[in-house]
C-alpha cells in the first residue's frame, strides 16, 4: 500500500489551514472595527473549517494506521517521521514538504489567533473602563453621622430637659 492517502489527507489539512488562518486575519480586522455580527458570522465559519479539519484528522489518522499494518508494522506509535521511514523516495518527500507546510500554517495561526486574543483583551478592558466611567459613584466622606445614630434620634452626651 502506498501513502497515497497520507498525502491527499496532509494536503487537504494544508488548504483547511490556509483558509482558517485567512478567517484569523479577517478576525483581527473585524475586532478592530468592533463590528459584532460580523464577527458572529466569522466563528461560525471557523467552527466549520474546525469540523472539517477535525473530520480530515481522522482520516489522516485512519490512513496513517492501514498503511503501518499493510507495512507490517504495529500501528502505534503513529508518527510522520515513521510513515516517512516507510514510504517510497517520492512519497517520502512529499510528505516532507506536506509536514513542513502544516507546520508553518500551524505556527501562523498560533500566532495570529495570540493577537486576537490580545485585542479582544484590550477591546474588553476599553469597555469596562467606559463603564466604570458612565456608572454613578456612590463616595461617601464620612462628613454625616452613621445611619444607626440617625435612626435613633439625639443622642448626645447631655441632657438638655435637666
Amino acid at each position: 500500500m502506498s501513502a497515497e492517502k497520507i498525502v491527499a489527507s496532509l494536503e487537504k489539512l494544508v488548504k483547511l489551514h490556509q483558509s482558517l488562518n485567512i478567517l484569523a486575519n479577517k478576525k483581527t480586522e473585524i475586532v478592530k472595527l468592533g463590528d459584532t455580527e460580523a464577527l458572529n458570522q466569522l466563528l461560525v465559519d471557523e467552527q466549520k473549517h474546525i469540523k472539517a479539519i477535525d473530520m480530515t484528522e481522522k482520516e489522516r489518522q485512519s490512513a496513517v494506521t492501514a498503511f503501518l499494518q499493510s507495512k507490517g508494522q504495529p500501528a502505534e506509535p503513529s508518527t510522520i517521521t515513521r510513515v516517512i521511514e516507510l514510504s517510497s523516495l517520492t512519497e517520502a518527500e512529499a510528505l516532507n514538504r506536506l509536514k513542513d507546510e502544516l507546520i508553518e500554517e500551524a505556527v501562523k495561526l498560533k500566532e495570529q489567533n495570540h493577537l486576537n486574543q490580545q485585542l479582544i483583551y484590550q477591546s474588553l478592558q476599553f469597555v469596562n473602563i467606559t463603564l466604570d466611567m458612565l456608572r454613578p459613584q456612590n463616595q461617601q466622606f464620612n462628613y454625616d453621622k452613621p445611619s444607626h445614630q440617625k435612626q435613633q434620634g439625639s443622642n448626645s452626651m447631655f441632657d438638655s430637659r435637666a
